[in-house]
């Protein structure tokens, strides 16, 4: 009884990169809904600029909020912000991190935007496809500017990614899409992305919104910067 049962699951574990009937991975689907249970994500892009906000929630008040990373820097020109598995997004940022210092190293100048969210999504993809690997249980959204402009794609567990004029993702990405649907406007300007961002992540909270609660990236003169505190609270003063 103990061996059939034991085939049983190493047939589960055989068939996780099979296709259902219905064409679909069970797994990505999975790991999509480990990225709906994180903490809301989203991204504007302006004019002049990309704005990136996440909420920023704290397991327990005993943990230093200070600790807690949601925005980082990847290269000069591009940050990353994530919804879903912590673990998972921290892997996918050192690949990032790589792969623009060895093209900076090979050619001589910062990396396009659109390729490093390609090798990225190649990078999930490859996962969604492998034997004894899961797929990335985390979505997450690159912005940056390069010699073509501004630029600001969003990445799924599938490998999937698009260019988004403004995008969310997480637990209440449904509500802050549809919030960013009616709030956006072609011709915004980066301030104004700015406040439209930190509004949107606000109507999703549980509680009131401060600078330990949120945190926030920008793209601005083609470098990519993370707001400290004392800027976050005079945006927050303004909203």
């Amino acid at each position: 009884m103990y061996c059939r049962e034991n085939k049983a699951d190493m047939s589960s574990y055989g068939s996780l990169t099979t296709f259902s009937p219905s064409g679909e991975l069970g797994q990505i689907k999975n790991a999509q809904a480990a990225v709906n249970k994180g903490a809301t994500a989203l991204a504007i892009k302006a004019l002049d600029g990309v704005v990136i906000a996440s909420e920023k929630k704290a397991p327990s008040p005993l943990v230093d909020p200070a600790t807690i990373e949601k925005v980082f820097t990847i290269d000069n020109h591009v940050g990353l912000t994530y919804s879903g598995l912590g673990p998972d997004a921290r892997v996918l940022v050192d690949v990032a991190r790589k792969e623009c210092q060895s093209y900076t190293l090979r050619f001589g100048e910062p990396m396009p935007v659109p390729q490093l969210a390609r090798e990225i999504a190649l990078v999930y993809r490859d996962y969604t496809q492998s034997s004894g690997v899961r797929p990335f249980g985390v979505s997450v959204i690159i912005c940056g500017a390069d010699s073509q402009g501004v630029h600001l794609y969003q990445l799924d567990p599938s490998g999937t990614f698009l260019p988004w004029k403004a995008v969310a993702t997480g637990k209440n990405a449904s509500s802050a899409r549809t919030s960013l649907e009616k709030r956006y406007q072609s011709d915004m300007e980066l301030e104004d992305a700015v406040h439209t961002a930190l509004i949107t992540v606000k109507d999703g909270l549980d509680g009131e919104m401060n600078p330990d609660s949120v945190e926030v990236g920008v793209v601005r003169k083609g470098s990519f910067a993370i707001l400290n505190a004392a800027e976050l609270a005079d945006y927050i003063t303004q909203i």
